[in-house]
């Protein structure tokens, strides 16, 4: 943790750091006065160009002055997840699982955050005793199973804080599972040790929900990281979120997926970028994930091969994007397309 006491989360550091563009020192020196900080580890910092505004780290952590902006369909709150609080800090969205708010500080304020409207804030790691409501509402709710603990980023807090937290969810029989959504692995690697996995181990199952977007942060450091959780018996999963320049190209996705599953991480969720207000400048219109998609099926292995994901405005729920291989139906019969552009004709069964 010492490592984060060595970020950079200022416009004048940003500047010593990198030779940034005028419009990345207008959007750093906005930063510092309203919306979404900055913070950049050391090891997210090392995996940036120093010279390249078009590097892909590099559009991801620092500030541009496009947040200004708005544009149609732009939203605080693009999830509806004030509007889902059931409980202080505890978010329901679906019948069987809710998500649970536990601090608003991340090792990197990435530039496209869902939660720009609260992360960094300066409220910190949630007490246990501001949790507690959250607590008595799953308690009191046994059709919630699965609960997804995140923040900001809950791999943040110290570990005694993170271990209290999951040890009094698994004291609620009904949570069967518990999810921890962090972007730590990729920002701070170092962060994943040996003491936290030993520490968070006794309460499986827990599962590590994390958020690789481009093949460069697949660092000698983060792959170790993947690999002690692995070893430590934690399934880990991967949402990637869509980023204009950065990752909506099918061989740089290709790399990314193959490369994660090399380091037993799972590619779960290719996310549609949500429509967070000032993000217009990053989002990628839909119909590229859909081409990405079908550019991907059938030259990529399936278990790397995520499905493609728009969680739809106002928190009505997430809806999966399948390009259509059907070519035609008929009674009995289905024409479809395959990857290699042949129409097959499947025959259903007699009734």
């Amino acid at each position: 943790m010492r490592e984060l006491a060595r970020s950079i989360t200022s416009a004048d550091d940003l500047a010593r750091a990198l030779a940034l563009t005028p419009d990345e020192l207008a959007g750093a020196r906005r930063a510092e006065e309203q919306g979404l900080p900055i913070r950049i580890t050391p090891h997210y910092l090392s995996l940036v160009d120093r010279n390249d505004p078009a590097c892909p780290i590099r559009k991801q952590c620092v500030p541009l002055i496009d947040e200004s902006r708005t544009i149609d369909g732009d939203l605080t709150d693009p999830l509806g997840e004030v509007a889902h609080e059931v409980a202080p800090h505890l978010v329901q969205r679906y019948p069987d699982r809710a998500l649970l708010l536990v601090t608003d500080r991340c090792a990197v304020y990435c530039r496209f955050c869902t939660r720009s409207r609260m992360v960094g804030d300066g409220g910190g790691a949630v007490t246990q005793e501001k949790l507690e409501p959250a607590m008595r509402y799953l308690e009191e709710h046994p059709e919630v199973t699965d609960v997804i603990v995140s923040g900001g980023d809950p791999l943040c807090m110290a570990t005694a804080r993170l271990v209290r937290i999951v040890e009094r969810l698994r004291r609620i029989s009904s949570i069967q599972t518990i999810r921890l959504a962090t972007r730590v692995p990729v920002t701070l690697p170092s962060r994943i040790t040996t003491e936290l996995v030993r520490a968070l181990r006794p309460h499986h199952p827990l599962w590590v929900m994390t958020h690789f977007n481009h093949p460069k942060e697949l660092a000698p450091a983060s792959i170790r990281a993947l690999t002690r959780l692995a070893d430590a018996g934690f399934p880990v999963m991967n949402q990637s979120v869509l980023l204009r320049g950065i990752n909506d190209d099918p061989a740089v996705l290709a790399e990314l997926f193959r490369g994660l599953i090399r380091a037993r991480t799972r590619p779960y969720y290719l996310l549609q970028m949500d429509p967070v207000v000032g993000t217009g400048h990053l989002r990628t219109p839909l119909g590229r994930g859909e081409a990405i998609v079908e550019a991907l099926q059938g030259r990529l292995t399936g278990i790397a091969l995520p499905k493609f994901i728009v969680d739809t405005p106002g928190g009505m729920g997430k809806v999966p994007i399948v390009p259509s291989y059907v070519v035609s139906r008929s009674p009995g019969l289905t024409k479809l397309r395959t990857h290699r552009g042949v129409t097959v004709d499947y025959v259903d069964p007699r009734p």
